[in-house]
């Protein structure tokens, strides 16, 4: 199985394809003015032909097919994209978790989110890459936007290691200085670290003139913490760190402590103009990017 019969199964590209028309809205009304080309028609790719409009400029008509059919249509072409988009996967070892074996872990659900994007935007010509990281960068796939990128994405993320601990700031802030040019930043990550420090990291993004997406995606027991009877936790980063503890008797205050980062982090997150979409593991792939650009599409 290659990688991309493995992470795009047919039943998710067929939702996908139901979701172009809405893929357009991220790249053309949430990145509006960073997506329109100053050379459209030169030296670009023929798409299509379509019907002409009157009001519309008539520079792309074709006046060939004007004399054969008396019907006027204008040459449509696929532009030169100044899109550049990087998809960030968090690998740290917190992404392996799962709370319930029937679910995939966060890390196997954020590679498959992260396909989905790379899709999309790859479909609207726009140039894609990744970089994979836990405590620094673990793998990078330069951004372009030619057909093969597709494959090379998705090599990526199946290639990519699971890895150990975790430092999204200083992460954050070197693939920041490493892009050449503003786009789209879309971090996949359960965010699980010092929350100083990823805002830190999200803001500088934001300063050198990225729009930016962060996908957050928990496992829905780290969200409830409904485990029965007593149970011994450990940390995947540190196993020296293990808790026993029935769940019960502590999950009011962990769902206060819980409820107050993730309140945090929206707030800080709709300051700073970033976009925050929180995802668990039980939610369909297609299903919640559909909820997500359905949700860009109403805003704009």
């Amino acid at each position: 199985m290659n990688a991309e019969q493995e992470l795009l199964t047919p039943e998710l590209t067929s939702q996908l394809d139901r979701l172009d028309v809405l893929a357009r809205l991220l790249v053309e009304g949430f990145l509006t003015g960073l997506h329109r080309s100053p050379y459209h028609g030169f030296s670009a790719e023929f798409a299509e032909y379509r019907r002409y409009q009157p009001g519309e400029p008539a520079t792309n008509i074709d006046w060939r097919v004007y004399a054969r059919s008396d019907r006027v249509y204008q040459r449509v072409f696929a532009e030169e994209t100044n899109l550049r988009g990087t998809l960030l996967l968090d690998c740290s070892a917190s992404m392996r978790f799962t709370g319930d074996e029937r679910r995939p872990t966060k890390l196997a659900y954020g590679r498959v989110l992260a396909a989905c994007l790379a899709y999309l935007l790859l479909r609207q010509n726009d140039a894609v890459g990744l970089v994979a990281f836990d405590e620094r960068p673990l793998l990078r796939v330069p951004a372009r936007s030619v057909r093969r990128q597709l494959f090379q994405v998705l090599k990526g993320l199946r290639e990519a290691p699971a890895g150990q601990g975790t430092d999204l700031g200083p992460v954050l802030h070197d693939v920041a200085e490493r892009i050449p040019r503003r786009g789209l930043v879309m971090l996949v990550s359960d965010l699980m670290d010092e929350p100083d420090q990823v805002l830190s990291g999200l803001k500088h993004f934001r300063h050198r003139g990225h729009e930016v997406l962060v996908l957050q995606i928990l496992d829905p027991r780290e969200v409830d913490l409904d485990f029965p009877g007593e149970v011994e936790f450990s940390s995947l980063e540190d196993p020296s760190l293990t808790l026993r503890t029935e769940p019960a008797h502590v999950r009011e205050g962990y769902r206060d402590r819980l409820d107050g980062w993730r309140a945090r982090m929206r707030r800080e997150c709709r300051r700073h103009l970033i976009d925050l979409v929180e995802l668990t593991t039980d939610q369909p792939v297609g299903a919640a990017l559909g909820a997500y650009l359905m949700k860009r599409g109403r805003l704009h």
